[in-house]
């Protein structure tokens, strides 16, 4: 199944799962959808905080992509979309065509699944692909830099690597700047805030075995994590593993 196929899947009703290890060597997005008078902040804020929050392209006046899969519908070809009204998630949707509003900014964020692809070449295993299940990702307490109402803290992803493949997991990953490159910590999830690895903020929890280190990389769904702390009136994003496949591929975004 072709990217675009994948999504039009998506769009009939017929595919509502974590696109995690789906249509394998293709760029995947997170999106973030704010009101016109917001958007400028947060574009100042994302610049700032480029490596949790890589934006590879912004929509305004349209609800279709320009750059990433040229005229694909961004109100219904994700999985599934949190509504948020200040600061809150009030529930997930299939399609955000009801919401819809010309006034609307859509922001597509560099993801962490972009980079499986590689890793999984490399012969690094990652458990929630074998498991077809959604990627773990936890609150922490790294700062991101504010701009005007924007602040908050990072969100990060956490994938358990065998010890003998960690550096080669971070050489592999440092080569997609765009999807936010090398961990942000690597064996010390208390030094960034995370106190039980088994009681994730987001997503899945996977098992961490002996002979494996958990490898941290900050998380597109680091915008969600802001949005609760300024409590904007309304915002939209896609649900947490639930991206937006793009007809990029991955080569696209090696350095």
């Amino acid at each position: 199944m072709t990217a675009k196929e994948f999504r039009k899947s998506i769009a009939k009703g017929e595919f509502n799962k974590p696109t995690a290890g789906y249509c394998s060597g293709h760029v995947q997005a997170n999106m973030l959808v704010l009101p016109k008078e917001y958007a400028d902040s947060f574009e100042e804020f994302a610049k700032k905080n480029s490596k949790a929050i890589p934006v590879l392209e912004i929509v305004k006046g349209s609800h279709y992509s320009e750059t990433l899969a040229k005229g694909a519908n961004l109100l219904n070809e994700l999985p599934s979309y949190d509504i948020i009204e200040n600061g809150k998630v009030i529930k997930s949707v299939k399609s955000i065509e009801e919401y819809y509003s010309d006034d609307f900014v859509f922001f597509l964020i560099g993801c962490s699944f972009t980079f499986e692809t590689s890793l999984l070449k490399s012969g690094i295993s990652l458990r929630h692909v074998d498991l077809k299940s959604n990627v773990t990702m936890f609150d922490t307490n790294i700062e991101l830099i504010p701009v005007d109402m924007f602040k908050g803290k990072m969100v990060v992803s956490m994938r358990p690597i065998k010890k003998q493949r960690v550096a080669d997991a971070c050489v592999v990953t440092s080569h997609y700047p765009d999807m936010h490159g090398t961990p942000i910590q690597v064996g010390y999830p208390e030094m960034i805030g995370i106190k039980d690895l088994q009681i994730p903020d987001y997503g899945d929890k996977v098992e961490i075995k002996d002979d494996e280190i958990p490898l941290f990389w900050p998380c597109g769904v680091t915008p969600q994590n802001v949005l609760k702390e300024v409590k904007l009136p309304f915002a939209i994003t896609h649900s947490p593993g639930y991206m937006f496949v793009s007809d990029k591929k991955d080569s696209d975004y090696f350095v």
